[in-house]
């Protein structure tokens, strides 16, 4: 196998995506990069993005995950919903205590479509029933969604902001959620500071450069007043092994309140997209907010080897969502610690 070097680690487009790096730098001697992260401009953006609309929607998880036959439960911003499918597969929500003696409706079954109760055999179908009123759902293909007015408090939207994805005849996608002890203000603070990447993820990143960000341009109040400006241009290599990495250009855009994208815009992967979801469960037990991070992988290549990567799609998903667990067990570190600076008043941003 051929590597192929451009300036830096290179750049330059090869028949392979791996690219081998001219001298690796050790953790320590890399270019400090605290300031150009500065804090009035990753609060900048983390504000804008908190005061745009999300309709109210929230992230259930995986789209997988609620599967036909079984309910899914889980609490989101305080509300306990349950999820099912009907007969057609379409998904259902609605509140998960049955309207009869409140049982946990996560716990009941489901059969040819409908929610059967497991206390007493009280049956829902989605539609209203007895006080009980269905949730509008959503399920996009990758993830599943709810929509609650009372909790968000918004004008409604009749479905969720979503970003341009690979079609999915062309991907693999994947879904890792975890749960971290924060508000989801803080997950997307952590995914605004691109930064970090290389001196927090050394296993995964280097070479990683900050080419485009808000209010980092000579006309930093103009550039922070455009929408179409808030974004964050990164360069930056994922190390496979060794000197060996794959090279690619990454654009962080948050289109609403709880999501930050990533979407590959140059080098291996084009047009791939990596999205967190921040979702506010509820308080823990001594009070603490919880926070679900749920994040699609949506993977492509115009590389003809991708068709046998897509055939084997089963076996690549765990191996995608340990990598996004390695990563997150990082960043909900970095979420949780920003929330307890916050929280006790002594956040320093």
């Amino acid at each position: 196998m051929t590597f192929r070097t451009g300036p830096g680690g290179g750049r330059e487009r090869g028949r392979t995506p791996l690219r081998l790096r001219r001298s690796a730098t050790a953790w320590e001697r890399q270019t400090p990069t605290w300031r150009d992260a500065r804090p009035a401009l990753v609060d900048g953006a983390l504000k804008r993005a908190l005061a745009r609309p999300s309709g109210n929607w929230y992230v259930l998880g995986d789209s997988r995950a609620v599967r036909p036959g079984a309910p899914f439960g889980r609490t989101v911003a305080g509300v306990e919903v349950v999820a099912w499918r009907d007969g057609g597969g379409r998904l259902l929500a609605g509140p998960g205590a049955c309207p009869h003696l409140g049982a946990p409706l996560r716990d009941s079954r489901v059969r040819c479509g409908t929610l059967i109760c497991h206390w007493h055999g009280l049956a829902l179908n989605g539609g209203p029933f007895a006080g009980w009123e269905p949730f509008p759902a959503y399920d996009d293909g990758v993830l599943a969604w709810v929509r609650l007015d009372e909790a968000g408090g918004e004008e409604p939207l009749d479905r969720p902001i979503l970003p341009e994805r690979p079609r999915p005849s062309s991907a693999v996608s994947s879904v890792y959620t975890g749960t971290g002890v924060c508000e989801p203000e803080d997950v997307v603070a952590n995914r605004l500071d691109p930064w970090h990447g290389g001196w927090f993820h050394p296993y995964s990143f280097v070479d990683l450069r900050v080419v485009g960000a808000p209010g980092a341009g000579p006309d930093a109040e103009a550039a922070e007043a455009a929408d179409a400006d808030d974004a964050f241009a990164v360069e930056v290599s994922f190390k496979v092994a060794g000197r060996v990495v794959v090279p690619v250009t990454a654009v962080f855009t948050a289109p609403e309140p709880r999501t930050v994208v990533m979407h590959i815009t140059e080098g291996e992967g084009e047009g791939s997209v990596v999205e967190t979801h921040a979702t506010p469960l509820g308080p823990d037990p001594l009070g603490r907010p919880r926070t679900a991070v749920v994040e699609a992988v949506v993977a492509s290549s115009g590389r003809p080897g991708f068709t046998a990567a897509r055939a084997a799609a089963p076996l690549l998903r765990p191996l995608m969502r340990a990598a996004a667990a390695r990563l997150w067990r990082d960043d909900l570190a970095y979420a949780e610690r920003r929330w307890h600076l916050r929280s006790t008043g002594r956040f320093p941003g």
